[in-house]
């Protein structure tokens, strides 16, 4: 078992195994990938001090409407990256912070925290000429950066893909634990459908509510494949998974046991790689996985919130847990 710090082996060992899964080319049969695994990887459980039980949720790729000009329709602006938004990583200056990082804006020589939410929907950033594309629907908006990426049908029948190009280093905080302490929801029936309809149904309360959430995510146009991860490579529906990446290495192959949200007591266990992370992903076994798009992907991700395991595939002869 793994448990509580990050081990993934030396590079050497992934090299030498990477090359071996080069050699195999993209159209692998299951029988074989799987003989892969067993030859080369040994699969040990990640346990937190000795818990091996996590949560796993889901998030998908969102289809929204939008324009590339402001309109009395299109109203609700998608941000890029402002160019004073300033991230450092922490381990550069400090090897015991490796991994954590802290974003902000320098002023009079300091760096002090980026605006929150509710300055940004106030107007914050307006008149600087961020607006990457102009879309309908602010809860639409808020979820599309909850999700982290997404894509924008323009009035021409042209789409935009949204990716993540960085967000203002405010700590995210779940809505949906607003709305229990409020008694609009109950804390077994949060989803992301049930916190949507609630923010629809309650227009005047809705973004007062979204402002709970400080954290605010910039985006950029991706061209061609994706949506991109963290790992900086196209997502694969039901395959990648965003983890905490203090304990899980980006790239690491890992197996899922869980169940399907879609088919209450049906198992959902497969392979799938550590290609992302989020802001709301925190904890050793814990996991997002990506469903993909369309409406199939945002009712499974929209109702995933499973318990479940995870173990890690690691180079054989790379490692020795020791514990």
């Amino acid at each position: 078992m793994l448990s509580g710090a990050p081990i993934a082996g030396q590079v050497h060992h992934w090299q030498a195994v990477c090359r071996l899964a080069v050699q195999l080319g993209r159209n692998v049969s299951p029988a074989l990938a799987r003989r892969f695994f067993e030859n080369w990887f040994s699969a040990y459980q990640v346990t937190d001090r000795g818990n091996p039980d996590g949560l796993f949720t889901g998030y998908f790729e969102p289809l929204l409407h939008g324009s590339l000009k402001k309109t009395p329709r299109y109203s609700v602006p998608l941000y890029k990256k402002p160019n004073d938004l300033v991230t450092v990583q922490l381990g550069d200056f400090d090897k015991a912070l490796k991994g954590e990082q802290i974003t902000g804006r320098l002023w009079a020589n300091k760096l002090v925290p980026y605006a929150k939410r509710a300055e940004i929907e106030s107007g914050a950033l307006s008149g600087k000429g961020l607006e990457l594309v102009w879309v309908d629907d602010p809860v639409d908006a808020f979820f599309l950066q909850i999700q982290g990426s997404g894509l924008v049908k323009l009035p021409s029948g042209k789409i935009l893909r949204m990716g993540y190009a960085g967000k203002n280093g405010q700590p995210y905080f779940a809505i949906g634990r607003e709305l229990v302490a409020r008694g609009a929801l109950k804390m077994e029936n949060v989803s992301l459908q049930s916190i949507r309809a609630w923010l629809v149904a309650n227009p005047t309360e809705a973004q007062a509510v979204m402002n709970k959430n400080p954290s605010y995510v910039f985006f950029r146009v991706i061209e061609g494949a994706g949506p991109i991860g963290a790992q900086g490579v196209p997502l694969t529906a039901g395959h990648s998974m965003a983890v905490d990446r203090r304990y899980i290495p980006l790239g690491a192959p890992l197996w899922l046991d869980t169940t399907d949200p879609l088919v209450p007591g049906s198992p959902l266990r497969r392979l799938v790689i550590a290609q992302d992370t989020g802001g709301a992903i925190k904890g050793i076994v814990r996991g997002d996985l990506f469903w993909g798009a369309g409406d199939r992907a945002r009712k499974g991700a929209g109702k995933m919130k499973q318990p479940g395991r995870i173990f890690i595939f690691l180079p054989r002869n790379g490692i020795s847990p020791g514990r």
